[in-house]
């Protein structure tokens, strides 16, 4: 059966509404966790690179409170409007370009 995000259990619920340290989640009775969310920006940040193109686009498919932190770092455009895509700034492309190398790929 398929989670859908709007039923609490995302990452961005657990941001949003953290449990008590102790409480077990109730469907699958894992721990809680703190969540870094400097770590979830860096990582989406680093994922805008991948659909990256020329004029300093990408596909806005994250999660909101992500993609307005991003915004008010400066790294990307305002993220609310119906656009499907931001635009990355330069020092975003950058960023998202050191962050994806760091991140994802192999040492050479």
């Amino acid at each position: 059966m398929a989670v859908r995000h709007d039923e609490g259990y995302g990452i961005g619920r657990a941001c949003e509404n953290p449990r008590p340290a102790g409480i077990r989640h109730e469907r699958w009775g894992i721990a809680t966790m703190e969540i870094d969310k400097d770590k979830i920006d860096d990582a989406i940040l680093a994922l805008l690179f991948l659909s990256l193109d020329r004029d300093g686009r990408s596909w806005k498919s994250f999660d909101w409170n992500a993609m307005n932190r991003l915004h008010e770092k400066g790294f990307i455009s305002n993220p609310i409007s119906k656009a499907k895509s931001v635009l990355l700034t330069d020092e975003g492309i950058e960023r998202s370009e050191q962050l994806f190398r760091a991140i994802f790929c192999k040492p050479e």
